[in-house]
């Protein structure tokens, strides 16, 4: 039973996660705004989840665990590494190397973030939906 909740709200936390990881890019981004020579990153979003959803059925297994314990039961989780960053391409050079564009960068940041509540909101509205056909019985 706890596998098909779990695939059931799979998608959805894979989407929650590569948001998040995404937030934090975006953030170093607005951080380093000023900061000469940096180059702006970001993540392809959708080839991202396609690959993580890909890796988490072949795998098929569940959420990533810390084991600080030879007890406890391992667990694996698709890993992103910086590899996986690609640069931006700036609009407008600036002289002193910085890729960043905060006009983009605030855009992406704010968008990213509504998707995100989005997301949350929808797992939520699941998870009342899945509470409700159990008490239902």
């Amino acid at each position: 039973m706890f596998d098909k909740l779990d695939n059931e709200l799979r998608f959805q936390q894979q989407a929650l996660s590569l948001m998040s990881r995404r937030q934090d890019i975006l953030a170093s981004n607005i951080a380093n705004a000023d900061t000469p020579g940096y180059q702006a990153r970001d993540i392809d979003f959708s080839k991202q989840l396609k690959n993580a959803m890909r890796q988490e059925t072949q795998h098929n297994g569940p959420l990533s665990l810390a084991l600080t314990s030879g007890k406890h039961i391992p667990g694996t989780t698709p890993k992103m590494d910086d590899r996986q960053l690609l640069y931006r391409i700036p609009d407008q050079p600036s002289a002193d190397g910085n890729t960043v564009d905060m006009d983009r960068e605030r855009v992406n940041f704010a968008d990213n973030n509504v998707k995100y509540q989005s997301s949350l909101t929808i797992l939520s509205t699941q998870i009342k939906n899945m509470m409700s056909v159990i008490n239902q019985g």
